[in-house]
Formats: structure tokens, sequence, C-alpha cells
């Protein structure tokens, strides 16, 4: 049977020298099948002159400047969430492939490279769609789009920050708080998690709202649809605050409003068959382990 030719972009971490046996190893499983390589400049860079590696690749990329059938992310979930920024409204399926820690997004291990790619080719896959979140601002920001959450967070100082939220215009609440996170159902496992939020399958069509140590024990998470349009005024003490879009902080004055809502295009994960949400929920999060057993 005749094998369709396939390209290929990939990303990776550049402070993660050890991995470099795996990286080789996928190049050389897509140059059996006579695929079409692009690599991240820098990433390219990294491996040949800071780590010596002798690769070969048909050409490099910057920025989004690829042509791809899929995409592979190597290293851990921060690492996807970057490709995930990088790839953006071109859709391209995210491969990936953990190098990093937990990897709940990133669930390919580097022992499975070989079975991942023969994988795709056999068509033995399934592509998720995971909604995308945008913030808008009066003066665009560099990269307002997030597939795990948008934070809005105090800065440089001990005094929490007022947060007056409003849902499709209708006031529900001003937070007395150190933040708000804005969660997708990608990313309740994420920041949100961490400060009380519920976990949400990642095909559920909602958004949460999870406050970071609110002055208040009535305040807690509220989950939305992921149709609504979520519009954000801050006051601080310091007249500035944080915005966090997946970890990309950027500070703002607090007269600058924030609108956020749901991005037109979503993020497409490539995962296995053999790869159930509650599985990889059970074995990364040790979500239901009891410790008495």
């Amino acid at each position: 049977m005749e094998i369709i030719k396939k390209r290929f972009a990939i990303f990776g971490n550049v402070h993660q020298a050890k991995k470099s046996v795996s990286i080789q190893k996928l190049l050389a499983c897509l140059q059996h099948y006579d695929a079409e390589i692009e690599m991240e400049e820098s990433f390219y860079n990294f491996l040949t002159q800071g780590q010596k590696i002798d690769i070969k690749v048909n050409r490099t990329f910057n920025g989004n400047d690829f042509d791809a059938d899929f995409a592979f992310s190597l290293g851990g979930d921060g690492t996807l969430l970057r490709v995930a920024e990088m790839v953006g409204a071109n859709q391209t399926p995210i491969v990936g492939v953990n190098f990093g820690r937990l990897g709940f997004l990133a669930d390919v291990s580097p022992a499975e490279i070989e079975t991942v790619v023969d994988d795709l080719y056999a068509g033995k896959y399934a592509v998720e769609e995971h909604a995308v979140i945008k913030v808008n601002t009066p003066s665009p920001l560099s990269s307002p789009y997030a597939l795990n959450d948008i934070a809005v967070l105090k800065r440089d100082t001990a005094s929490m920050i007022s947060i007056r939220c409003s849902i499709d215009g209708e006031y529900l609440m001003t937070y007395q708080a150190d933040g708000l996170v804005i969660s997708t159902p990608t990313g309740s496992t994420a920041y949100s998690l961490s400060n009380g939020g519920p976990i949400v399958v990642p095909t559920t069509n909602v958004l949460c709202l999870t406050p970071v140590a609110p002055h208040s024990l009535n305040t807690r998470p509220i989950v939305v649809n992921d149709t609504s349009v979520i519009e954000l005024a801050i006051e601080s003490r310091t007249h500035n605050y944080l915005v966090a879009i997946d970890g990309r902080s950027e500070s703002l004055n607090d007269e600058v409003r924030l609108t956020i809502q749901k991005a037109s295009h979503k993020a497409m994960i490539v995962k296995r068959h053999s790869r159930k949400y509650f599985n990889v929920l059970r074995d990364k999060m040790l979500w239901g382990h009891d410790q008495r057993s």
C-alpha cells in the first residue's frame, strides 16, 4: 500500500538537553517514512550548535511560518501551550511528547515515539478539539490567546485587588482577592484547580471563573457557558496589575479593562485511541487515589 507523504513541524524545549536521544529517534522514525520535516530555528540551533548533534531537516522556520500536517511538541505541558499559541488559527494537530514532569496535555512518553509515528501513518488516532479563549484590550496584546487560562493578578504588593466582573453585560460581583482565573475546560486541571476550581472534561462547552485567595468565605468558583462575554474592571492600590495568558505575563494599568471570550479557532490535540481522559486523570493527577490502600 502506498504511503502518503506527510509534513511535520517540530517544536522543542531548549532547556532539556538530556532528551537528545529521543529527539534523534523521532527524526529517524519520520525519515523512515520519507516525511518532510521542518524544525523551529531556535530549537534546531540548540541541537546542532549547543548540543553538537548532527541532524537533517528539510527547512527551519520562525514563528508560525510553517506548513505541516502535524506539529510535534517536544517538552512538557508548558511547551505544548507555547506550540498551541504558535499554531494559532492554523489549527494544525499537535502531538505532545512529554519530556517534562507531569505531562497531562503532552501525554506521549519518549518510549512511545516509534509507536505514535506508526499510528499517525496508520490512522490510529483521534483529534480532540480544545477551546481557546482570547483577551481583548484597547491596545491589542502581543499574544492574546490561551489554551489553558487567563489570570488577572495583583502585582508588587501585599494588598489585594478589586475585580468587577460582568457576564454578557450583567453584573456578577466584585472580587476582593489576589486575582481571578478564567479557565477553559483544558485549563481546569492547571492554575484553576490549585485554587479550588473544579475539574472539567475538555469537551464540555463551559468556562470557569476561579478566585485566587478571595477575601470572603462565600466567594466560590462559578461555571458559565463558553459563549459568554466576560468583562473585567480592576482597581489596585498600585494602579497596575498583571494579566497572565497561559503563563505569559504583562503588566497593565488599572484603567485598562479586559474582555475575555472564546476565540474563533480551536486547538487540535492528537490523542491515540489507547488514551482515555479519565485514565490519564487517574494516572497523572492520582484522581480517586486512596492512600489507605
